[in-house]
């Protein structure tokens, strides 16, 4: 196995705990906590969980050839942390599941992304898993310092690679 496939597949399971504590930490919220305007890019953490959430089926169902394109941002955001952290796992799963099938041939493979009026374009399965990632891990810190707002601890999100330093929940994703 290559270091790159390894290392695409780990990002892809260090998402998915990062996600499960951040949606966990966000149940304990009151939805009017979950709801009230806070700083950041995305005006609440509603807002930027059904962002974070969009975005991934963007493109995970461009990074599996679905064909869907720009038409999953016309399903409605979710409306509680509940229902966001399930469909936020669905997405998590189905990416391990992506990654795991991957070959080495299939990180140079270009995939197309519909971006409106701009067009379709090819990118390569290994850049547009970076970037996801990426943005994963952006706006997951906007959560992350929303919650610190609120009356809920934000969640150690960063205790996954290091053996020594791993999270119990995170053994599961190993």
């Amino acid at each position: 196995m290559s270091a790159v496939l390894d290392h695409l597949r780990l990002m892809a399971r260090n998402n998915a705990y990062a996600n499960e504590l951040l949606h966990e930490a966000c149940c304990k919220l009151s939805q009017e906590e979950f709801e009230a305007e806070r700083a950041g890019f995305f005006p609440s953490i509603l807002a930027t969980l059904n962002h974070i959430w969009a975005v991934d089926r963007y493109y995970v169902d461009a990074l599996c050839e679905e064909g869907s394109g720009r038409s999953v941002y016309r399903t409605p955001p979710l409306e509680t942390a509940e229902e966001l952290r399930t469909a936020q796992k669905r997405e998590d799963d189905k990416l391990i599941r992506f990654c795991d099938g991957l070959g080495e041939a299939d990180i140079e493979r270009r995939i197309a992304q519909d971006r409106g009026e701009a067009g379709v374009f090819q990118e390569t399965v290994g850049n547009t898993l970076l970037h996801l990632f990426q943005h994963q891990i952006h706006h997951r810190g906007q959560v992350h310092a929303m919650l610190s707002g609120t009356g809920v601890a934000p969640p150690q999100l960063d205790e996954f690679f290091l053996e020594f330093d791993r999270h119990p929940a995170a053994e599961k994703y190993m």
